[in-house]
């Protein structure tokens, strides 16, 4: 047990050492809080007690007919409107907790939240012992707390003048309110229960034939499509491969036998196109004659073996351009004034209008298997979809039945409450406390001294902490490991013990010093001394 103790004796001789500086400290943190403390304003209650009471003889002759007024209607709206801001900022002006004028909706709103968090009103039901046919009754408690006593008692007035005359006044404002919150509902989801019936009838307008309940007609539909698919595709590549066909024949020996049996007429009145093959006959013919008179150096020979050259030439462009399918070609070269080639130029043509409209049905067919194959995949989707259709209905519908019969409950527990189905008696009325309930101040003073005492302790830890020394001789051999032989004493050991008490006197005066000033301060808190002046001084209630 010593040797666990031993280290906590040390901590202690060290703190020791700085004892002045944690009094004083204490001393400041409990004199700063003290002072906080008388500074807190005081806060009185004001309170006072209504019975609502149900048992009359109207209560079973409404059973079940009208909605009870006691709690479910009435009363709980008015409770409700009178914490609202409208109705609470007016009150609290009225009383004057808070200004009419000069300030901001800032600092109003703020005001009026503080004022709404002191407001407490509480319910306390008595069910009916004779049974539950002739109701039960209800005991509604108002409490308001403010600083200013007057202010706290006027409150609380006006809260139970304003519960009880706007549940039983003329003009039943709470009833009315919730009659017309009532009435917003009805309509708002007589909207909603009208757009649900639309997009209900909608749905099954826009999937009338495919809805799950007809079993079969779009997988025919898509078995259908794709047979003709299939079919559209098969005729497509057999105008494809005619086509083809009838390309390479008007491109290919065709077209030259075209143009070397048509002559055609140019511009300047020369033979050209078909007439090349004459002219190289001619020509060679010429060359032929020549070349029996002269040799191969003579200039005419030279000049017609020229011609000849560019002749060939240009009949070898001719048909080159014409196998490539040159319109200007076929045109200048006289092919496409050919019948034969006409009639394989309309067969061509023929061919590309047919591919054309046999790929416009395909991929139509194609859009219509791929929207059958979706409704295939999606019908599950449109089953779940029908369904939550159905039940927004449903429940629409039960919610708009369910407002009607509240609508109509109010109105008629409207009309008994102005028959004296419901009766006011106030059990206890308007009173404000002679002492403030808040703040405990002797509480509040005695926890600022235990954590003024906290931080002179902890202010003294830490500084030896900081600043450690050894105070045993066992603390010197478990920190050096060195065994300690002997301790040398004091020179004076008399004269350090009377130091010592002495100090321990001068601390344990300061302390008292301390603990004095918080029994004063307690006793000045119960005389009514405040920072600020003096407390109210007590009044009799109202």
């Amino acid at each position: 047990m010593d040797a666990k103790l031993a280290p906590i004796i040390d901590e202690l001789r060290g703190a020791w050492r700085f004892r002045w500086a944690a009094l004083a400290t204490a001393a400041a943190v409990a004199l700063a809080g003290w002072l906080i403390v008388f500074s807190l304003p005081d806060r009185y209650e004001a309170q006072a007690q209504v019975l609502v009471d149900t048992r009359t003889a109207l209560k079973p002759v409404l059973q079940g007919l009208a909605t009870d007024q006691d709690v479910n209607v009435q009363l709980n709206y008015v409770r409700q409107a009178l914490l609202a801001d409208p109705e609470l900022t007016a009150l609290a002006q009225g009383v004057g907790v808070i200004p009419k004028t000069g300030i901001g909706p800032g600092r109003q709103q703020s005001l009026l939240n503080a004022v709404r968090q002191r407001i407490d009103l509480t319910v306390e039901r008595t069910e009916d012992l004779g049974g539950g046919s002739a109701g039960g009754s209800t005991t509604y408690g108002i409490t308001y707390q403010d600083v200013d006593r007057a202010h706290a008692l006027s409150m609380v007035q006006v809260l139970l003048s304003t519960l009880v005359d706007e549940t039983l006044g003329g003009s039943r404002q709470g009833s009315e309110h919730a009659q017309e919150f009532l009435r917003q509902q009805i309509a708002d989801y007589e909207k909603r229960l009208q757009a649900a019936e639309d997009r209900l009838a909608a749905f099954r307008s826009q999937h009338l034939g495919i809805l799950p309940n007809e079993q079969g007609g779009y997988f025919t539909q898509l078995e259908h499509e794709t047979e003709t698919i299939e079919d559209l595709k098969t005729k497509l590549v057999v105008a494809q491969s005619r086509r083809n066909e009838l390309r390479k024949e008007l491109h290919g020996d065709a077209a030259v036998s075209a143009m070397d049996a048509t002559p055609v007429i140019g511009p300047n009145g020369q033979l050209v196109g078909g007439d090349t093959a004459a002219q190289i006959q001619q020509v060679q013919a010429h060359l032929d004659q020549l070349l029996l008179k002269f040799t191969d150096k003579y200039p005419d020979v030279i000049a017609a073996r020229q011609t000849l050259a560019a002749l060939k030439k240009r009949r070898a462009e001719e048909i080159a351009a014409l196998k490539r399918g040159d319109a200007s070609a076929a045109a200048m070269s006289g092919a496409s004034s050919n019948p034969i080639y006409q009639s394989i130029q309309l067969a061509l043509n023929k061919a590309n209008v047919d591919i054309a409209d046999l790929q416009a049905e395909l991929t139509e067919h194609q859009s219509k298997a791929q929207q059958l194959q979706h409704l295939l995949d999606a019908t599950p989707e449109l089953q779940a979809q029908y369904a939550q259709l159905s039940r927004d209905y449903d429940i629409n519908k039960q919610q708009y039945t369910a407002l009607l019969q509240s609508y109509d409950k109010a109105r008629l527990g409207e009309r008994a409450g102005n028959a004296g189905a419901v009766r006011f008696e106030v059990v206890q009325p308007p009173t404000v406390s002679f002492a403030p309930v808040w703040p405990s101040r002797g509480k509040f003073l005695l926890e600022v001294l235990v954590a003024a005492l906290a931080a002179g302790g902890g202010l003294a830890y830490g500084l030896n902490q900081l600043r450690p020394v050894v105070a045993s001789p066992a603390s010197l051999r478990q920190l050096t490991g060195i065994p300690v032989v002997t301790v040398v004493g004091n020179a004076f050991p008399t004269l350090a013990a009377r130091r010592a008490r002495t100090e321990v006197r001068w601390f344990a005066i300061g302390l008292a010093c301390l603990l004095a000033v918080f029994v004063l301060a307690v006793l000045l808190s119960h005389a009514g001394v405040r920072l600020g002046g003096v407390a109210q001084t007590p009044s009799v209630h109202a």
